[in-house]
Formats: structure tokens, sequence, C-alpha cells
């Protein structure tokens, strides 16, 4: 299995080193043998490439920030520690496919380090743990920005994308504390809110609720004093549309900063790089919907090259969310059927209020192409799970997808076809058929 395989949410208080700490990291015992716990997993994992978010290191107010060295290195020296050195290689190969897929999604994206990268106790810290699970690993340092939460989401879908064009084992480690304001004293000083923030994001991670986090409330986010969520954002976002077990190995904050370890395990068996179409409609929704942004493919595969109707689907928790479509090609070709259907989709339909970025995670996506339809003699001549029905009459058409959940029979097909034309029982109809290739 190639592409992300692990992910984890680590603390980053210099303090758990031994030297810094002189002692004082036997307060935070359960966070260090969560960290041991954390290490272990990681080796399982085997991963040949380990991104990790730092909020502490250089970075860009309005770009995402990754190190385009050819390696990274740092010690802890400056905090009191007396070794040991660490050093990197960069993995440049996922690099460069990074880039693009961020220039693709319309993501700034920028260097941090050209000829070398110097690098923070936001990710020597967790190193200092973590190098033993990374044995013959490559590392990737990256930054995050002051871009909305959305963006950051957006960033960790393309840092996805691009581990799957690398064909590597990608693990992704977030770090971050969480509320810096728990009790009197505490570094940011206290706010109530600290410990409500602090208590909604560990219980959404138990739960792998990537919506409450990303609809969390600006002001108790504010309140918190947190650094660790838009590096937390970025994994879930990198994690999006892959089957995951999330695991809170432990939560304390006695000096007034949460700190949090959680691991996220990728089950083997993921479905591969998402299918063209159903990545184009995936992508044109969350361009349009954030943005107002109609993307255009960077290259067209050889099916998005040809003509046909084509039907966009959106569904939330199997529930349907939007679909529009055409009968037969409207434009030059599917790619551009597809861009725009999906928008319509997302935003037309009738049946729904417009798409809102905060469902944009929830979505599931399939796309249908249609094969021209072809007149038939009667009802016998369809088939409702290999067989679309089109009922006309009098310049009236109504249409139905084939294999659709709770259609059994032809009749109900042509009923609900009826039904949505404003066709009554007794008019007579003209019927086609037509067969999709469906995806998603």
């Amino acid at each position: 299995m190639a592409g992300i395989v692990f992910g984890c949410i680590v603390p980053h208080p210099p303090l758990l080193v031994p030297d810094v700490g002189g002692g004082r990291e036997r307060e935070i015992s359960a966070t260090i043998e969560a960290m041991e716990k954390l290490t272990q997993e990681l080796a399982r994992h085997r991963a040949e490439t380990v991104l990790v978010i730092s909020p502490h290191g250089v970075y860009h107010h309005d770009a995402m920030g990754v190190a385009t060295a050819r390696s990274s290195q740092g010690n802890m020296r400056s905090w009191g520690a007396r070794g040991p050195d660490y050093h990197f290689d960069n993995d440049l190969e996922l690099v460069r496919a990074l880039e693009e897929e961020a220039e693709k999604a319309d993501i700034p994206l920028r260097s941090i380090g050209e000829r070398a990268y110097e690098l923070d106790h936001g990710v020597l810290v967790p190193i200092y743990f973590l190098v033993k699970g990374m044995e013959g690993a490559k590392m990737v340092p990256l930054t995050f920005s002051w871009l909305p939460l959305d963006a950051h989401f957006a960033f960790g879908r393309a840092i996805r994308q691009a581990a799957e064009r690398g064909g590597k084992r990608v693990a992704i480690v977030a770090s971050g504390d969480l509320s810096h304001r728990l009790i009197p004293g505490a570094p940011a000083g206290y706010h109530p809110d600290g410990k409500a923030f602090d208590e909604n994001l560990v219980k959404a991670i138990e739960d792998y609720d990537v919506k409450a986090i990303m609809t969390m409330d600006e002001d108790l986010i504010e309140h918190a004093g947190e650094c660790g969520l838009r590096s937390i954002v970025i994994l879930l976002g990198a994690l999006d549309g892959l089957a995951v077990k999330s695991q809170v190995f432990s939560y304390e904050g006695p000096f007034g900063v949460g700190y949090l370890v959680a691991s996220f395990a990728v089950k083997e068996g993921n479905p591969g790089p998402m299918q063209p179409l159903v990545r184009l409609a995936k992508e044109t929704v969350e361009s349009y919907v954030r943005e107002g942004k109609v993307p255009q493919p960077s290259e067209l595969t050889p099916e998005m090259k040809e003509s046909a109707g084509v039907f966009v689907s959106l569904k939330i928790g199997g529930m349907l969310r939007g679909c529009i479509g055409t009968f037969e090609p409207t434009k030059a070709n599917i790619a551009q059927e597809v861009i725009a259907n999906a928008i319509s989709s997302a935003t037309r339909d009738p049946r729904f209020p417009p798409v809102t970025p905060a469902e944009l995670a929830e979505l599931e996506y399939s796309v249908d192409v249609l094969t021209s339809p072809e007149p038939v003699e009667s009802a016998a001549d369809l088939d409702a799970k290999r067989y679309g029905v089109i009922v006309e009459s009098g310049g009236r058409k109504g249409l139905l997808l084939p294999d659709l959940e709770g259609v059994n029979t032809v009749e109900d097909q042509v009923e609900i076809c009826r039904s949505k034309a404003g066709i009554m029982p007794d008019e007579p109809v003209k019927l086609y058929r037509f067969e999709v290739k469906r995806y998603g």
C-alpha cells in the first residue's frame, strides 16, 4: 500500500526532553508513555517518508510552507540539552509533487528553506521520541499559514494526492499543543474556554468527527490560545476519504497547556487514487463553494475528451444532497460536462439549499456517464438495474438513472419519471433507455 499510511498528533513542550526537563518531565509521565507507544505504532507502519507540520518553524502568513532544501538538521542545545544532533534527508520528489498538487488546487505554497533548514522545537521535541520509529525514512518539514481552516484542509488533500502519486508509504506528524490557557498562571493567561476547547477537540478526535472540528466556534478557538489546530486540520485533510481508526493515547495539562497524543491508523486495502472524473467533480465543488472559482483540469484523460451526457450526484451519510445532469452532451467534452453539473448539483438543485463549506468534508461523490438514449417499443424492453429510462410526452421529459436504491421495478422507474416531468398516468408516452458507467 502506498500513500498516507499513518498520522498522529503530538505535543512539543521542550521539557519532555530529559536534559531540558531536569526531572519536571515526570509530571507529564502520561504524555511520555503515550509518545513511546506512538513510536511503536509509527515503526509498525514502516513509513518511507515522514512529513512533520510545526507551528514554530519558518512560516508565511498567507501561504503554507515546505522545506525545499536537500536536508534539514537541528538540536535542542539552545534549550539546554546536550544532544543529540539530528540530520534528515528531504524527500524532494514528494516536495515537487506537493508543489504541483497545491498549484492545481490553488493553494499558496512557498519554500521555507531552499539551501538548508534548521529544525525548530515543534519538530525536535516529538522527533526525540519518534526517530526510533523512522529508521531509514526521509523527512519533509512543513508549516501552516493564517489562511482559513478550509484552506488547511484542502492543503491536506493536496498532500494525500502527492503521496499517492509518489507511490511511497507516507506518515504525517501534526505537531501542536492545545489550549495555553487552562489554569491561572498558564503561559497565555487563563480563560475558561481553554478547557472547553480541549474537551471538544479531544472528543472529536476520539470519535473521528471531522465536521465538529471544522465547524468549531471561532470565539472558542480564539479564547483557547492554541497552537496546534491548523496542524491537525492539515492532517485531517490528508486522511480525507481513507478508512481510518483514530485513538487517543493521552491528554493532560498540568502546566496550563494541553498535551494531546493521538494516532490515526490507515487501514490496509484502502482504495487507491480517486477515479479522475470523481476527483474532478470533488475539486470543482470544493473550489466553487469555497471561493466561487471554476477549476480547469491540467490534463485530460482519454475519457474526459469524449462527449456524453453526465450526471453528478452528491450524498451525505448515504442521503442524497444534490443531483443534476444532462441527458445528452451540452459541452465540448465530458470534463466540461462534469464541471458544469458538479456546480449545479452543489448549488442549483431546487430540492436542496446550496452546499456550504462546512459540509464539504462529508460529501460523497458519484459520476454517471450516459450512453446515447435509444427509443424502445415498450416497458418490456427496460430493466431497472441495467437501464436508465427517459419518459417523454408533449415536450416534457423525465429521466431516472438505473440501479437506484428503492427503485426495484420498471413500473417504479416509469412512474417516477412521469411524476418528475408532470406527465399524467393516462397520457401516452415515448420511452427511451440508456446505460451508464458509474464512478464513485
